[in-house]
């Protein structure tokens, strides 16, 4: 097992909130290998706390262990009832994972008022991998634990879209005909990157806007895909209104994203690169506690940038490129949003081998260096040595 960046206290009760597949239970299994584990996948135990839920505190009382890990928490919701008890009255610690937040949403508020953190688990990143990471395979076939595990990780990435994604919507009677949410999915992979127009879809699966829209709101509690929206803040152009959507994991979207004699290896492989590192950013912001939201820039105009960070701990602008030689021209988004927002700092990762550093600015390095040493450059102070470093 591959070791997680992800920081957390021992003190205090916490949700680990993610999609299935990322790894969350062999992970709470392996930092709590003391605690007692209750598994609501467990079809016969899940059943009895549904008929009797107060046999749940009966049952960790029992044990008598300080760290109680119960996964797959949203199966039964009701219970978080008796974990707030136990928190009060026993000084009991919980790890409730969850991979939808639909139906806790509502539950763990009394939980969330300072009584269990929120944490939320991704894919692995090129940090966590090491020496282990190849930036090819990971373009193709993303970075879901079992997705580097197996022998045939197309074979897993089908098995996983075709299956569990299906699985979990009908575990949670989120929709009735699963044959068009799956549908659905495969016009949604077409998104990928890119404006998201509800309508569009909407066609294409021939179901009502307000059908795709509720899917896509699916998705999101299901944390399999996040919408971003567009810098505004302070804006000196009119600005465009309408967000982007990625799935969380490059292997997922491109198993989703059906490929014909008709589509160029780019229409397929710019949104997968931007993938893999928006997946890196929402890793780092949520493993290390980093101040920081992330939207894209897109003026009125059509002039876009892929990200933007804007918070308390930074403050940057992020391009995305394939192309192994970067041109003035490639620069121009950048450089306009720049001149809305000077103090920002500005970075295109792509796939040039040498960093280097514009006369205005902008710092262009290569990728994969990118991806694993992305905290000291995003969060680093633009004056730092540690930034400096990775400008040379």
């Amino acid at each position: 097992m591959y070791p997680r960046l992800i920081n957390y206290s021992k003190s205090q009760s916490f949700f680990l909130l993610g999609p299935r597949g990322t790894g969350k239970s062999t992970w709470v299994k392996a930092e709590f290998p003391e605690a007692l584990y209750i598994d609501l996948l467990d079809q016969a135990l899940y059943q009895s706390y549904l008929r009797a839920p107060e046999l749940f505190k009966e049952h960790v009382l029992a044990s008598k262990k300080k760290w109680v890990i119960v996964d797959e928490i949203q199966r039964c919701p009701e219970l978080l009832n008796y974990v707030h008890q136990l928190i009060e009255n026993n000084k009991l610690q919980f790890v409730l994972t969850g991979s939808s937040a639909r139906k806790l949403k509502k539950q763990s508020v009394n939980l969330l008022a300072g009584r269990a953190l929120v944490k939320k688990f991704h894919p692995l990143t090129a940090l966590e991998l090491g020496k282990d990471f190849v930036l090819h395979s990971a373009l193709r076939f993303g970075l879901l634990p079992m997705a580097l595990a197996v022998d045939n990780p197309s074979n897993f990435l089908k098995s996983y879209v075709g299956t569990y994604l299906r699985e979990e919507v009908q575990q949670e009677a989120l929709t009735r005909n699963l044959a068009l949410f799956s549908q659905f999915l495969e016009a949604l992979a077409f998104s990928q990157g890119e404006i998201l127009n509800s309508q569009n879809i909407a066609s294409d699966v021939g179901v009502d806007r307000k059908t795709i829209e509720a899917y896509i709101q699916v998705i999101e509690d299901l944390m399999l895909g996040t919408r971003l929206s567009v810098f505004q803040i302070k804006a000196k152009r009119k600005m465009s209104s309408r967000p982007k959507f990625y799935y969380f994991d490059v292997g997922v979207y491109r198993t989703l994203r059906k490929k014909g004699p008709l589509d160029s290896e780019e229409q397929i492989d710019g949104p997968a690169i931007e993938t893999l590192v928006l997946q890196h950013l929402m890793a780092l912001i949520d493993n290390k506690d980093y101040s920081a939201e992330i939207f894209f820039y897109r003026t009125a105009a059509k002039v876009e940038v892929d990200f933007v960070l804007y918070g308390e701990d930074s403050f940057c602008a992020i391009e995305v490129k394939r192309t192994q030689k970067i041109r003035s021209e490639d620069l121009t988004a950048l450089r306009i949003f720049k001149e809305d927002y000077p103090n920002a700092k500005c970075f295109v990762f792509c796939m040039e081998s040498m960093p280097r550093i514009t006369d205005d600015g902008i710092s262009i390095m290569n990728l994969e260096f990118a991806l694993k040493n992305l905290e000291q450059i995003l969060f680093a102070p633009p004056h730092s040595p540690s930034f400096k470093n990775f400008s040379k």
